[in-house]
């Protein structure tokens, strides 16, 4: 058994298949891309790693154990975290509080969690911007607050839902480096991604799907050149061309 895997994944939201029969396997220390068209169960899947609803089949599994239908909070603490699409930091904290808040998972009194939250900041390049309230924060840097706020529980498997999304091209730029500088820190990432710069950049390997199932698994040129994965993203008469 890999590092992380899920296995024959489901998930039905009344008669509708949102996650049907998928399945893969992540490697220890490598860049996992997950894509796939707007609404083809990308971020469903990330919420069924950390139940924040369960699947109605299959099974996820983290070091050899099945955490399936585990509490989030419990996932958390085994080394799983994760970032959300739509950032949402606690906006009346500053970033440094909102930082000693998710360091709070992992440590348990304020002078830990303070310390770890610098040393998390610093790691981030966001320290210069640790006073100032997070409601304050440009898009770009709420961004990377997400980031720092999942990299402060101490993840072995970091889940990153669209980091990207938003950046103008130097803080495209930024986002590929910290990926990078996280995995080269020994962390392993899952990443969903709809900017195709970013998830060929740095991924190993990619997995995409559409409507719920799986499409393709391969390199990101395999991938790239997969007729299934053109005619989701292009439309069939690009995957004929």
């Amino acid at each position: 058994m890999g590092f992380f895997e899920v296995r024959n994944l489901v998930k039905y939201f009344g008669g509708l298949a949102a996650v049907n029969n998928v399945t893969f396997e992540v490697n220890q220390g490598e860049i996992f891309g997950l894509i796939g068209p707007n609404g083809s169960g990308k971020t469903t899947i990330f919420n069924l790693i950390s139940n924040y609803f369960g699947p109605t089949s299959g099974t996820i599994h983290f070091k050899d154990q099945d955490i399936t239908g585990f509490k989030t909070y419990k996932i958390c603490k085994l080394g799983i975290g994760r970032t959300f699409q739509v950032v949402k930091p606690l906006g009346r904290m500053t970033v440094l509080d909102n930082v000693i808040a998710a360091a709070f998972s992992r440590v348990q009194s304020k002078h830990e969690a303070r310390s770890l939250a610098l040393e998390t900041l610093e790691f981030c390049e966001l320290a210069h911007r640790k006073e100032v309230l997070a409601k304050s924060l440009p898009i770009g840097e709420r961004k990377r607050l997400e980031i720092t706020r999942a990299m402060a529980t101490q993840p072995e498997l970091l889940l990153l839902d669209e980091t990207a999304a938003g950046l103008n091209p130097l803080e495209l730029d930024a986002a590929i480096a910290l990926i990078k500088k996280i995995r080269e820190k020994g962390v392993t990432i899952v990443i969903v991604e709809h900017i195709m710069k970013v998830i060929m950049t740095i991924s190993d390997r990619i997995h995409a799907i559409n409507f719920g199932q799986t499409i393709a698994e391969g390199t990101p040129e395999e991938v790239a050149n997969n007729k299934a994965v053109v005619e989701a993203y292009l439309g069939e008469e690009y995957a004929q061309s």
